[in-house]
């Protein structure tokens, strides 16, 4: 554990920070030996880095593992040794000038292939946005009409309950005497009964009397028929 975590600080501050900032220093003050020596530095590390991702899986139980992955990056950086120049100029020009041409072909195919597999994907995706927006609208749909079907339903069978209660809150029919025959006919027997009355007193009376009543009780019937 400790060998793992002083491997992962050398890596990090002298096979990363220190060669960043010498290639800032080589690149602002344009020297082309050193912008030259750091530029096949970045490459022989960035081809550490990929093999160090394997091998820490499958070879980081060998003894001395780490050990040898600290004094592999010293030498890479040691102006003695100038590791990453001979690995440069031995092994990974060579190998790449006589692939070269296939490397270019292969990454200008996988362009393509990445450009049409996009479109491909990105087509794919939109009919299927499509598709669920038409299904979710076309769900929302019935789900309103079945609502406003629901209410419907509702307002009919509200309107159903409150009839027999609408009429039974206008109150009891109108009266018959509010109807202008009855009146008339209550009118009628009102006089009938006051002239009924009328005989009933002047048959009890003496004569002098009855003559005035008889006449009283005529002109309350004028007054009660000119009202």
């Amino acid at each position: 554990m400790v060998s793992w975590i002083i491997s992962r600080l050398v890596v990090l501050i002298f096979g990363t920070l220190y060669p960043a900032y010498s290639s800032y220093k080589a690149v602002k003050s344009k020297d082309v030996k050193e912008y030259v020596k750091w530029m096949m530095y970045w490459i022989i590390f960035a081809l550490f880095t990929t093999a160090e991702t394997i091998t820490d899986i499958f070879l980081s139980w060998i003894p001395f593992y780490y050990e040898l992955k600290i004094a592999f990056v010293v030498w890479l950086l040691s102006p003695y040794t100038k590791g990453s120049s001979v690995l440069y100029r031995k092994f990974v020009h060579p190998t790449l000038s006589s692939k070269e041409k296939d490397i270019d072909e292969y990454i200008c195919q996988a362009k393509d292939k990445s450009y049409d597999a996009l479109l491909h994907f990105g087509r794919k995706g939109l009919n299927v946005a499509a598709t669920a927006a038409v299904t979710a609208a076309a769900k929302g749909q019935g789900a309103l009409s079945e609502r406003l079907r629901s209410f419907s339903m509702q307002d009919l069978s509200t309107i159903q309950r409150d009839a027999p209660a609408t009429g039974a809150s206008q109150g009891p029919p109108r009266s018959a005497a509010g109807h202008p025959r009855v009146r008339m006919s209550a009118r009628s027997s009102s006089e009938t009964g006051s002239s009924n009355k009328g005989e009933y007193l002047a048959a009890a009376l003496p004569r002098s009397l009855r003559l005035r009543t008889t006449a009283l009780l005529t002109h309350e019937s004028g007054a009660q028929r000119g009202a």
